[in-house]
């Protein structure tokens, strides 16, 4: 099995895991790792993740009491798994996404809830009632993916002219809860999108925002921030299965299934789960769930375009 054969497993956002899941992991490992009995069966593990950002979740009151009995809390550092095992901790200082500073310290102190007045009086100035009032290339970042679809659809529907509508090419094994974008694309000229992928000839990055100026019958033209036009076409994204190879003694990959569409998603608004790993010039903050605040905050390079609001 290809579990004896690894060195190492990474998890990202750490802090999401649960520790009844990483128990899970621990003994499953257990059994089909490389060390049967020992644990994580001998193999390296190296968590990743910030534990001021999102928190594991745990659904309803019954299913916190059972998590009571059995827990401290939700989170894996009270999984079962660790008690006892030692880890090297690493911890990482420089902020590559931001570069003003007063904006660092700013997310910071929300981050570590020790925000002064001063930072207070900061954030308030940036408010506003309504966010539909606001105009511009800004993207609102909300909690639920109701709030980013009302959004997207309020704005697409005060574009005039047809909406155009693209169905993804789904081929082989490939998750419906892995589609890396829209199955049913639905835009019209002059969209705001967001680019979903990394362009092979660095014109885009993944979470670049554009506007869509023409759709033609295999392209879509879409002008980014510094006027540049760019032809967009049909991406294929893999799913991968991994396996053990023999031969070669390592580990080896096919794709068990791909997903054709164009790489584009309308973006006048977005969730906060699908802005993890993004970087945005100009955000508006839909503040109803304040405890989300942080974790937005740090996708945003600069806080000069930047609003807070009520309203998704």
């Amino acid at each position: 099995p290809v579990y004896a054969k690894i060195d190492a497993i990474v998890i990202d956002e750490i802090s999401m895991v649960r520790a009844d899941l990483l128990d899970c992991v621990d003994n499953f490992l257990r059994m089909n790792g490389r060390t049967k009995g020992v644990p994580f069966g001998g193999i390296q593990m190296i968590f990743i993740g910030d534990l001021y950002q999102l928190p594991p979740v745990v659904r309803g009151k019954q299913e916190q009491e059972i998590f009571n009995k059995h827990y401290e809390s939700a989170y894996f550092f009270d999984s079962h798994a660790l008690r006892g095992v030692e880890f090297e901790y690493v911890e990482l200082e420089k902020v590559y996404r931001q570069t003003d500073e007063s904006f660092i310290r700013l997310l910071n102190s929300i981050r570590n809830k020790s925000i002064t007045d001063e930072e207070i009086e900061l954030i308030n100035e940036r408010y506003v009632e309504d966010s539909k009032a606001l105009s511009g290339d800004a993207i609102y970042l909300t909690t639920t993916n109701a709030m980013a679809g009302e959004r997207n659809e309020m704005e697409l529907s005060k574009l005039k002219g047809k909406p155009y509508l693209f169905e993804a090419d789904i081929r082989g094994d490939f998750e419906e809860t892995s589609f890396p974008a829209d199955e049913a694309l639905r835009i019209k000229n002059g969209a705001q999108v967001m680019l979903l992928n990394n362009d092979p000839d660095g014109r885009w990055v993944n979470g670049t925002i554009g506007t869509i100026c023409d759709i033609k019958r295999d392209l879509l033209l879409v002008r980014f921030a510094g006027g540049d036009v760019e032809a967009v076409y049909p991406f294929t994204w893999k799913n991968y299965r991994f396996f053990w190879n023999e031969e070669t003694k390592s580990l080896g990959s096919a794709a068990a299934g791909t997903f054709t569409q164009y790489p584009v998603r309308l973006a006048w608004a977005i969730t906060i789960h699908k802005s993890q790993g993004k970087t945005f010039d100009n955000a508006v903050v839909a503040a109803r769930d304040q405890s989300r605040a942080a974790p937005k905050g740090d996708r945003r390079r600069l806080p000069s375009g930047d609003h807070l609001s009520e309203a998704g």
